[in-house]
């Protein structure tokens, strides 16, 4: 299938690694010209090189830029001052007790996992509009709706994703623009591998064992019964991303893995 993404333009934030990489690459791969992007030019520039190798040929730079910060995102956007695809995939997580959770971290996770994708989506939405085609992704989770109790903060930023991303939906009404949120389950990023593995390290077992107990105990309710990979994260949001997915607008959109029960 034609995902009649070739040429189209794109941005993912926090892509050096995970779910942000893998979709990176699966957009250059659908002929898309991307752009990575990560906090330090060495991260970004070994990223792109891995593009490249998976990719030959594929038209792909990277920009160096905090994207949890006003003044990163404003960089981006003055030298890319137009994208046609926009995937706010930048994201960080913590399992902290909630009365551990200070003001001040309860204001990073904000500012990095919400106001980043809503600076970006300011930038760059008008002149989608003024094109008539674009796509704004916020990559958020299955915890938006299933609040995980070792990380309410974390959970309630994806929360506002969903609210973001549906409002900015509302403003697209009769034009070639759509806003959607993915809802990922337990994926196996960069960040947790590390989690597992230091876990397995601490408890003196495999880290298949315990990714065998996080199912069993902390997310009993998924049917994958594993992590997915970012591949598989990747090749459902590029989908949503692509031309063939004009009516898709407005949406919660779950690769969870089945973790969430409810029907809708």
């Amino acid at each position: 299938m034609d995902l009649e993404l070739e040429g189209k333009r794109a941005l993912v934030s926090g892509s050096t690694a995970g779910i942000g990489w893998a979709i990176a690459a699966a957009l250059a791969g659908e002929g898309a010209e991307v752009v990575l992007n990560g906090r330090t030019a060495a991260r970004v520039e070994a990223a792109v090189a891995q593009v490249r190798a998976r990719h030959p040929g594929a038209r792909v730079r990277g920009m160096a830029a905090d994207l949890g910060t006003a003044e990163g995102c404003a960089r981006v956007v003055r030298e890319l001052p137009e994208v046609d695809v926009l995937v706010n995939n930048l994201g960080i997580f913590a399992a902290v007790p909630f009365e551990g959770i200070t003001d001040a971290e309860w204001m990073r996770f904000f500012e990095v996992n919400v106001l980043s994708g809503v600076r970006l989506a300011r930038a760059y939405l008008s002149g989608m509009k003024a094109r008539n085609w674009g796509r704004i992704l916020f990559i958020s989770s299955e915890s938006a709706v299933q609040i995980p109790v070792e990380m309410i903060h974390y959970g309630t930023t994806k929360t506002a994703q969903l609210a973001v991303s549906r409002g900015l939906a509302e403003t697209t009404r009769g034009t070639g623009v759509t806003v959607n949120a993915i809802l990922a389950g337990p994926t196996r990023s960069e960040g947790v591998e590390g989690f597992v593995e230091g876990l397995a390290a601490q408890q003196g077992v495999s880290a298949a064992q315990v990714e065998r107990d996080f199912f069993s105990s902390a997310r009993p309710t998924s049917l994958l019964q594993r992590f997915a990979t970012p591949e598989e994260v990747a090749a459902f949001t590029v989908f949503v991303a692509s031309g063939r997915a004009s009516a898709v607008n407005g949406a919660a959109l779950r690769v969870d893995g089945g973790v969430v029960r409810a029907i809708v």
